[in-house]
């Protein structure tokens, strides 16, 4: 079976596979994102571990562990942002950052996650429901946002 999806870090060291992802794709806009990404937010979606292959380079993978226990994946060699995993989110779970893929994508980013703490100088034009945290919090109303 040919897997649908391909990405890779920005020199190319690391390379992975992935045949499905999760239907819910959100923009975090948490400041540990920003700051891992060195972008207003990063646009993460879900995959089972068991669609998910690194096909290459995963000995360049490097965790950062977070305070909070979330524990961040970049490639040692160009600093690329590859994955998330969280302690209370399941093991069978990863979480890519989009933003590694190189082949095109079929589904759209659905939500605004943390938007409680994006930056001020971030503005939101489209019309995604905004959660103050995850998509169990309270969702903005559209003139709080």
């Amino acid at each position: 079976m040919k897997p649908l999806y391909k990405g890779s870090c920005l020199c190319g060291a690391i390379q992975y596979e992935i045949d499905a992802f999760h239907d819910k794709i959100a923009h975090c806009h948490c400041s540990m994102c920003r700051k891992f990404h060195g972008a207003a937010y990063a646009t993460i979606a879900g995959v089972d571990s068991d669609q998910f292959r690194w096909t290459q380079g995963e000995a360049f993978l490097k965790p950062y562990t977070a305070a909070n226990g979330t524990i961040r994946k970049f490639c040692i060699n160009c600093g690329s942002s590859m994955t998330f995993s969280s302690p209370k989110a399941s093991q069978d779970c990863i979480e890519i950052a989009l933003g590694t893929l190189d082949s095109e994508l079929d589904i759209r980013p659905d939500a605004h996650i943390f938007v409680g703490s994006k930056a001020n100088w971030s503005v939101l034009c489209d019309d995604m429901p905004q959660y103050i945290e995850d998509r169990k919090s309270k969702k903005i109303a559209r003139d709080e946002g």
